[in-house]
């Protein structure tokens, strides 16, 4: 995404980790910047400058314009920067000259809107399964985001990648059928739970034991027999 920010930029004279600690000291970051056919060029630039375009909308999308002390003035994006995995203060950043005639490929986060019908009127569940899709455009029009709109799904419906319209030279990189939110069915799970009551014996009863055969009881004395 293009903007009007300009972030002014000092060039180093020297590299290293001294210099580096150096420059941090005096409260910059240092940096180095490249592309475009032409050599890189190691400079310093505002921590704060950096970080407020990073945590914008467009983030790393940004387009901005780096004003280098007693040099060029170019369009740059950030391209990687490393933070202190203490104290997250930023350590170095790297960025790109942009030539604003060719195309970029880029990530472009992707948000959804609306109350999916599907939820309401069947007890659904809306899913979002992708966050962001790729896309390849001129430098002008990287968007912030894509938004969909969810409100006409039903369950068992879904929005794709492939239905985010791509507007001017944008062109979708991600696969089309690429699942950005659906709707499913709840499906509640049953677990059987023992019965402790029909399974326990009654109070008070007896408890049943079946016997292999049943004893043979003795045959009754003949009244004709005789005695002896």
């Amino acid at each position: 995404m293009r903007t009007d920010t300009v972030v002014a930029a000092e060039v180093r004279e020297s590299r290293g980790k001294n210099e580096a600690r150096r420059t941090r000291k005096r409260g910059m970051v240092p940096g180095v910047v490249y592309g475009a056919f032409k050599d890189p060029v190691a400079v310093s630039v505002s921590p704060k400058s950096i970080q407020s375009i990073l945590r914008s909308k467009s983030g790393h999308n940004t387009i901005f314009n780096l004003d280098i002390q007693g040099g060029e003035s170019t369009p740059v994006m950030v391209v990687d920067e490393q933070y202190d995995p203490v104290k997250s203060h930023l350590l170095h950043v790297d960025m790109k000259r942009i030539d604003l005639e060719k195309r970029l490929r880029v990530t472009v986060p992707v948000s959804v809107q609306g109350d999916a019908k599907g939820i309401k009127l069947q007890g659904g569940l809306l899913e979002i399964v992708t966050r962001s899709v790729e896309i390849e455009c001129l430098p002008d029009e990287i968007p912030g985001q894509f938004v969909v709109d969810v409100s006409e799904l039903m369950i068992g419906q879904s929005q794709r990648a492939s239905d985010i319209p791509m507007t001017g030279e944008m062109k979708l990189l991600s696969p089309g059928d690429t699942v950005i939110a659906h709707v499913v069915s709840l499906r509640a799970v049953e677990e059987p739970v023992a019965d402790a009551a029909a399974a326990a014996p009654a109070a008070g009863e007896p408890e049943v034991v079946k016997k292999g055969k049943k004893d043979e009881e003795p045959a009754p004395a003949d009244p004709k027999a005789k005695k002896k």
